[in-house]
């Protein structure tokens, strides 16, 4: 080793990471195993080893004046080897900073980083990682914020649009090569074009913190394409930038961000805490790992050498431990106050709970968000679920949370496919989930409904295939959800019957219809308003190719204006966005109605028996525009029209009659999921009113006060 001299002050021990002033880098790292902490600067391949002189709370930390922005450096930590008492301290190693703002360069995989024997695991490996290891670097954190609003959208007007910053440009015609797959790609005016016609409010990226795909896949010669393997809490993924030279990853982010932000689209992240890409006591030394092992990681109580997995992933985030809450609170606060980001998805969030073993609906990380001045304000939306004993937590999150409504996704889909006794089922999931979320003073904005998400088959694909087809992902099929319930499509996968696409489409429009109309919140998959197909693959997380890209070119344009127009609904008459639950209870000063109502096809009222007919699978719901009201531009109350929708989940034709209450009025229809081009139709409501196979048809009627 050789390199520059460079002198060091004690610097402080406050913020963490590589700090810039202007003058030098304050380094602070975290590590109560660590007996001395060297930072290590690189320049053209060479590296400098500096001893941070002072250690303040087991946080040492050292001043490097004249070090700037762009620097690439990373850290060796000297302390015990001892696996058996889980310390895991090799200097061999070089290691990335925990606070790091931006990562430079991939892992080269080979034994190097790897910090023990490959065939003693207890014994320390000598040979040095940093020619195998990417680099932390050094930023600068100005940006010309001015003119920068959050939209602040209530969570009850929203529409979330889950996409992979990589997959939603890749194969777009209308975008620059150099700008797809990207951060400014995302920003780019034909996806926020897109975005905006769609009554998209809000866009979900799958993670963007910086991370490293796993051996595994590596060496099958493919990649971790979702990014669910997080290794920088603070760093945006550097392949997503167009230039991620020198940390300018930070500034293009900061740039998608306000851009977005102009359109009045938020920006919501997917974030992974409650593991990293350091795997199990096997995998590879990058970060943590090295630095205090038993301080950051869940370990084994009688066998320190392994690690408690929560997660699936090999290892699972100590939040017992003081130093990782605020490690993980720091990087919260950062996404918001430095890169104005206005929410997040908790990848596993039941996994951050455990406070022993049983998740503890009071955990402490519940807690410190809950009183966090920044964190609680903005939108926070958890996966309730995690894979250990007792994780899965749906309906059971604090009130300041959201929940991805999983029991939503299982009851629309069983009830579009024609599974038994789903009417109960599904009128609770459209109507907001108060069986869940009532209860806890919650509300339904607590439920984010989902139908898809990018773990799955997209909609195209979830009535077209019965099985998975995940050969691609070199695992001989046998990851992902061992099979997709019966559609009956008659025929999997590609076909040319007219007849079963035909099929097909009603389902997708008839799903769609049913996720924009229901009360919470929607979330949509990125390319399921374009027809997107995997080509069976429900697991293709390791699909960076064109299997998981969107495909523009080939766009289902008669769907998307379909979609377009149902969220256009949905966006126009709050009676699909309600901020209370229905609760069947009479409008005071109303038509004398009913808020909800519940009919049969005949259009009689549905009686307790009815709810639990198995083979019923047609249902006619009444929603009362009275019971929402808003307030007009003078003050003055205005009430919502009243809707009718007509659901018919049979595989055939059904004839449906209004009550007879609601037929002294005209009606219109204004989707129809057998009848795409319908808009406005009139119908006489005294009439038969005939219904698809897996349709739903959308009544409305204009109130004339």
């Amino acid at each position: 080793m050789s390199g520059r001299d460079i002198p060091v002050w004690p610097g402080r021990p406050n913020p963490l990471g590589a700090t810039w002033d202007g003058a030098g880098t304050n380094f602070s790292l975290f590590s109560e195993a660590a007996e001395r902490v060297e930072v290590c600067l690189f320049d053209d391949g060479v590296e400098t080893r500096i001893v941070l002189p002072e250690m303040t709370a087991f946080v040492h930390h050292g001043y490097l004046p004249d070090i700037g922005p762009g620097q690439h450096y990373g850290y060796r930590v000297h302390g015990r080897w001892s696996p058996a008492d889980g310390l895991r301290c090799n200097p061999h190693k070089l290691l990335l900073d925990p606070y790091a703002k931006a990562i430079e360069g991939d892992v080269a995989w080979s034994r190097a980083v790897y910090a023990h024997d490959a065939d003693q695991p207890d014994l320390l490996d000598p040979a040095d990682s940093a020619g195998a290891m990417p680099k932390c670097v050094v930023v600068n954190p100005y940006f010309d914020w001015a003119g920068d609003r959050a939209p602040d959208t209530p969570l009850h007007r929203s529409l979330i649009y889950e996409a992979h910053v990589r997959g939603l440009t890749m194969l777009h015609p209308d975008i620059p090569p150099e700008l797809r797959g990207t951060y400014a790609g995302v920003a780019a005016e034909p996806v926020i074009d897109h975005l905006k016609a769609l009554g998209v409010t809000a866009i979900e990226l799958l993670p963007v913190h910086h991370y490293v795909p796993e051996h595994t896949v590596v060496e099958r010669g493919l990649t971790n394409y979702w990014g669910y393997n997080s290794i920088g809490y603070l760093a945006p993924h550097a392949a997503y930038a167009s230039s991620s030279r020198r940390g300018r990853q930070v500034q293009e982010f900061k740039s998608m961000v306000k851009t977005l932000h102009a359109s009045g689209i938020e920006v919501i992240l997917d974030v992974v805490y409650n593991h990293t890409a350091e795997g199990n006591h096997l995998g590879p030394s990058l970060s943590m790992k090295g630095i205090d092992n038993r301080s950051y990681y869940r370990v084994e109580p009688h066998n320190p050498r392994r690690f408690v997995d929560y997660t699936g992933c090999g290892n699972s985030l100590n939040m017992q431990h003081p130093n990782v809450l605020q490690l993980i609170m720091d990087s919260l606060r950062y996404w918001i106050n430095e890169m104005h980001v206005d929410g997040f998805r908790f990848d596993l969030a039941a996994a951050l709970a455990r406070e022993l073993h049983e998740v503890d609906r009071l955990a402490a990380f519940f807690d410190i968000i809950q009183q966090d001045p920044v964190i609680s304000r903005v939108k926070l939306i958890a996966e309730p679920w995690d894979l250990g004993h007792g994780g899965y937590m749906v309906g059971n999150f604090p009130p300041l949370w959201s929940e991805w409504n999983g029991r939503y996704r299982d009851g629309v889909r069983d009830y579009w496919r024609g599974a038994d006794e789903t009417l109960g089922e599904f009128a609770s999931r459209f109507t907001g989930s108060s069986d869940l979320y009532g209860s806890s003073g919650r509300r339904p904005n607590a439920s984010i409904n989902f139908i898809t998400a990018h773990d799955g088959h997209t909609l195209a694909d979830l009535v077209a295939y019965e099985q998975k087809h995940n050969e691609a992902n070199g695992e001989a099929n046998r990851d992902g959800e061992s099979h997709n319930r019966s559609w009956n499509s008659g025929v999997e996968g590609i076909t040319d019957d007219p007849e079963i696409l035909e099929c097909r489409r009603r389902r997708v429009r008839s799903m769609i219809v049913t996720l924009l109309l229901s009360q919470g919140v929607p979330m949509l998959l990125a390319g399921d308003e374009i027809g997107r197909t995997q080509q069976g693959n429900n697991n293709a997380y390791c699909q960076d190719n064109a299997i998981s890209w969107l495909d523009w070119t080939n766009a289902d344009n008669e769907l998307l204006e379909f979609s377009r127009r149902a969220s256009a609904l949905r966006r126009t008459h709050p009676v699909f966005r309600s901020r209370r639950f229905f609760e069947g209870r009479p409008v005071n000063g109303g038509n004398g109605h009913r808020d909800i109502e519940w009919h049969m096809p005949s259009g009689e009222s549905m009686t307790d028996h009815d709810w639990h007919v198995s083979y019923a699978h047609s249902l006619t719901v009444y929603l009362n525009g009275q019971a929402i009201s808003t307030l007009g531009p003078r003050g003055e109350r205005v009430v919502d029209d009243d809707f009718v929708l007509l659901f018919n989940a049979h595989a055939e034709p059904m004839d449906f009659r209004l009550p007879e209450h609601l037929q002294s009025a005209g009606w219109h229809c204004v989707l129809d999921t057998a009848a795409p081009e319908v808009f406005a139709a009139s119908v006489k409501p005294a009439d038969a009113l005939p219904v698809e196979g897996f349709s739903v048809v959308v009544l409305q009627r204009i109130h004339t006060h």
